[in-house]
């Protein structure tokens, strides 16, 4: 069994959750259960190391991209404070000025004080229809 045959069988879940140990314990494995007679072609071995280094680095940008988006809503929801905003409640389209900001699991919250004098508390971005 390769590597190559395992990480195909396996979901992307499993795949991004195998690290360097997990990698050097298939190969260790591999290379003591390999038949001595055939033993394993270089340029295989070559292609799933390159394999597990291209996983690895997919694996590192993907948590850098979240990371950057984590501090671009931060910085998007701090330009909002003071602003008019229309928000959608419920599948209602509401209107009201951004009187607070909080951060809640890193997910930035609006607290939005609307036109009819309500304060709508826990508001995502998501639900930011527009600015003005």
């Amino acid at each position: 069994m390769t590597i190559e045959s395992a990480s195909t069988a396996s979901t992307a879940s499993q795949v991004s959750s195998i690290g360097l140990q997990d990698f050097l314990k298939i190969l260790t494995t591999q290379l003591s259960h390999q038949d001595p007679l055939k033993p394993m072609d270089n340029q295989e071995f070559i292609a799933q190391v390159a394999q597990f280094s291209a996983l690895e680095q997919s694996r590192q940008l993907n948590e850098k991209i979240d990371r950057l988006l984590a501090v671009q809503s931060a910085t998007q929801s701090v330009g909002l404070l003071g602003k008019t905003v229309d928000i959608d409640v419920a599948g209602a389209a509401r209107s009201g000025k951004v009187s607070a900001l909080k951060f809640s699991g890193g997910e930035p919250l609006l607290s939005v004080l609307t036109t009819a004098g309500v304060a709508l508390e826990g508001i995502s971005l998501s639900q930011v229809l527009g600015v003005r």
